[in-house]
């Protein structure tokens, strides 16, 4: 996503919502692109009970970006890639730029990669090359895999099969319907929703997150985008986390606690002990 998106970045920050009852950690984000300090980002977040992040590349400057960032601060890990939507005439050098930068030990995910069908902003070959490229990366480096999928469900679940997905899959932003919830469901994919599953139109990704089983379900912010109602419109960060999670907890019926854990576990299995 592009910084204006949503003209987001120029707009007041909303206030720091009630803390939630145990930690948990925000699965995707993007720190080089919040309008804060990532010292701040991180004050902030562990205010509310979010007391961990992952930082996500989308092409090399943003992943060198997320691997300086986790290398820095103790509470933060890297994922990097190449985003489908920056991938026009993507080279093999590229793609092993990403395999170098995989090697740090903080970087934890190779992501976000994937499919963009939604915005032509580059062409599909492109796209399904650098995807099985960055399937290659994550098989290769013992790394999850973040997806990226917009409008691409089906190809992205068939590019998966094909070329065998890693041992952790990641579905970023889930968009898919209660269906395919089910189908990540058989084959282990782990899914991870964002604020838009508060918004009012959002009525299908309620479905499909109630069919999500508990030990696959993460939380992320995709932040500066997708903040929660109530404060949509507003650019979102890591600290706003907990109106998403309460909002899944009331979605799924289960305690906001048992949710939490459950997201904590999830995400320690995803991404590693921290």
């Amino acid at each position: 996503m592009s910084r204006d998106e949503d003209g987001q970045s120029s707009r007041s920050f909303a206030p720091l919502p009630e803390r939630l009852p145990v930690d948990v950690f925000d699965s995707h984000c993007h720190l080089d692109i919040v309008d804060t300090p990532v010292q701040e980002q991180l004050r902030s977040a562990k205010a509310a009970g979010v007391t961990r992040i992952v930082t996500i590349g989308c092409d090399l400057p943003s992943s060198r970006f997320a691997v300086e960032a986790a290398a820095e601060f103790d509470d933060v890990y890297a994922a990097v890639a190449i985003h489908p939507n920056e991938t026009t005439g993507i080279s093999d050098a590229v793609l092993e730029d990403v395999a170098r930068l995989a090697a740090h030990r903080k970087v934890r995910a190779i992501g976000e990669t994937g499919l963009d069908y939604y915005r032509d902003w580059a062409p599909k070959d492109d796209q399904h090359r650098s995807f099985r490229g960055h399937i290659e990366i994550a098989k290769r480096t013992g790394k999850a895999l973040v997806v990226h999928d917009r409008d691409a469900h089906d190809d992205v679940l068939r590019v998966l099969d094909e070329e065998g997905a890693p041992d952790t899959v990641v579905f970023h932003c889930y968009s898919g319907d209660a269906q395919m919830a089910e189908t990540c469901a058989e084959r282990g994919y782990l899914m991870s929703f964002a604020g838009n599953v508060t918004f009012k139109n959002a009525e299908p990704l309620r479905e499909a997150l109630k069919a999500a089983p508990l030990d696959l379900l993460l939380v992320e912010t995709d932040a500066p985008f997708l903040t929660p109602i109530p404060h949509r419109g507003k650019p979102n960060a890591s600290y706003l986390i907990p109106h998403t999670v309460r909002a899944m907890a009331e979605i799924k019926g289960v305690d906001v606690a048992e949710l939490c854990t459950a997201i904590a576990a999830n995400g320690e299995r995803a991404f590693g002990p921290w």
